[in-house]
């Protein structure tokens, strides 16, 4: 498997002028407000959704200032995005690290988020594309909504397959695809790129956070984030969606009600980790990690196929290197 270092080598010097163009967009008068922003920019992890833009962007022409100024915008969406939703979601870590409303306060965290989301619009701006201003703005509402739709879809935590598709859709592979094709339309592709480098980006969303969640059923610590803590949130993933479709009703009804107790935070800490045991178990049993694998590998295979549209080149190779980091990391 690739690197990361591999699959950016092709935009090696674009980077450098993004991480510039990023660090300037970090900045701010007030001293807290700084404080809290190098604090964030100290933890921007892999960075996948930038270096999306610049290699979707130059697979078709050389990178512009533009498509600077759309990368910087839309990982500032997207972390945003994660400081208010980490509030929400009462989340006391991000990438292995305190997430902001806990180093400081949920004040400061809504507010650093509403800053961020302020220098995106100030870029998009500059940028005066009205279709980057479009994928920019439809991205935002999906984000939001889909953070909507998971907090308020039904009356149960126990969605179906179907359910688990729309959350991920509006919560990642939105971000995954509008990450592509503002790179394409920042470096003025065709409308015939544009719409392969959509597709290509929505399927890598789809296999990142497909990914993401067979991690929460991993005994890996590299993680950076404690395993099984979207079921302790009462979300539902698709490993555990699968298992309990296979199983016997018994068993799984079993399992719900479980469930439905660690969410309700009625266990003591011994009995929660054998509880959680118990679940995780009771995945791989009826293999709905397994099941996930291979729906990664079906969403790989699309994004594969959309990249025909384009001559072999190394920034191809990149975005093909970068399917195969997104399904086989450890992290």
């Amino acid at each position: 498997m690739a690197d990361l270092s591999d699959i950016r080598r092709p935009i090696e010097a674009e980077w450098k002028q993004y991480e510039h163009t990023m660090e300037s967009s970090l900045r701010a008068e007030n001293k807290l407000q700084q404080e809290v922003l190098r604090y964030v920019g100290s933890r921007r992890g892999k960075q996948l959704r930038p270096l999306l833009v610049l290699l979707s962007a130059q697979l078709c022409n050389p990178v512009t200032d533009k498509t600077y100024k759309s990368a910087v915008a839309l990982e500032l969406l997207h972390t945003a995005s994660l400081i208010h939703d980490d509030v929400v979601d009462d989340s006391d870590t991000r990438r292995g690290m305190a997430a902001v409303h806990t180093k400081w306060t949920n004040k400061v965290a809504v507010l650093t988020g509403d800053y961020m989301l302020a220098k995106v619009i100030s870029l998009i701006a500059e940028v005066r594309n009205i279709r980057i201003l479009e994928i920019v703005s439809n991205l935002g509402k999906s984000l939001s909504s889909g953070e909507m739709v998971q907090l308020h879809i039904g009356q149960s935590m126990w969605i179906d397959e179907a359910q688990y598709t729309q959350v991920i859709e509006q919560k990642t592979a939105q971000l995954f695809q509008a990450c592509a094709e503002a790179g394409a339309e920042s470096a003025g592709c065709t409308q015939r790129q544009r719409t392969a480098l959509r597709e290509y980006g929505r399927m890598l969303g789809l296999c990142f956070q497909i990914k993401d969640d067979i991690f929460d059923y991993s005994d890996l610590e590299e993680i950076g984030k404690p395993t099984m803590s979207d079921l302790r949130d009462g979300k539902v993933t698709l490993p555990l969606i699968e298992a309990l479709r296979r199983a016997p009703q018994s068993e799984a009804d079993e399992i719900k009600a479980k469930g439905e107790r660690l969410v309700s935070k009625v266990y003591p800490p011994d009995e929660e980790a054998r509880t959680l045991e118990e679940i995780k178990a009771f995945v791989l049993r009826f293999k709905g990690d397994e099941y996930a694998v291979q729906k990664m590998l079906e969403y790989k295979k699309k994004a594969t196929e959309a990249l025909s549209a384009f001559h072999d080149s190394e920034e191809k190779k990149s975005l093909i290197n970068l399917l195969d980091y997104a399904i086989n990391r450890v992290q």
